[in-house]
């Protein structure tokens, strides 16, 4: 089932409207690799759809959490952000501790040595998140000066 079917799916179980600016909400959301927090969000669907509310914004990409097509992620700066899911495709990210800057990474060696260690340890792992945090290239050359 896709992800828009399912969050379709998910408001009229709960019994709410699926209103036009919930689905531009989602098809800018869908559209996108970003990692959005609802004021990301928010200034980019400003420009084409002045009549869409910071709330709104808010309350939809709560939505998609809730109905499970996003993920919230807290990268420890104090501003959640959400990123649009694929069950079938896991990865992990690089945040950049100074611009903010987060980049999607997949490396079968961590996801191998993962596994491996679980083993030793007789534990089955059902989901995890590795996130690795530090300098991207621009902020490194721009410190180190």
């Amino acid at each position: 089932m896709d992800q828009v079917t399912i969050f379709n799916e998910y408001v009229r179980r709960k019994g709410l409207k699926n209103t036009s600016q919930r689905m531009t909400i989602l098809e800018t959301f869908l559209g996108s690799k970003l990692h959005f927090s609802t004021e990301d969000l928010y200034f980019r669907l400003r420009k084409n759809h002045p009549k869409i509310g910071y709330a709104t914004v808010h309350r939809t990409l709560k939505l998609f959490a809730e109905c499970g097509i996003a993920r919230e992620l807290d990268f420890g700066d104090g501003q959640a952000r959400f990123e649009a899911l694929n069950a079938d495709q896991h990865h992990d990210h690089l945040v950049c501790t100074n611009c903010g800057l987060i980049v999607e990474f997949i490396e079968p060696k961590i996801e191998e040595l993962q596994e491996q260690v679980a083993a030793q340890y007789d534990f089955k792992i059902e989901r995890h998140r590795h996130e690795l945090y530090g300098l991207c290239s621009k902020c490194a050359k721009l410190i180190d000066g």
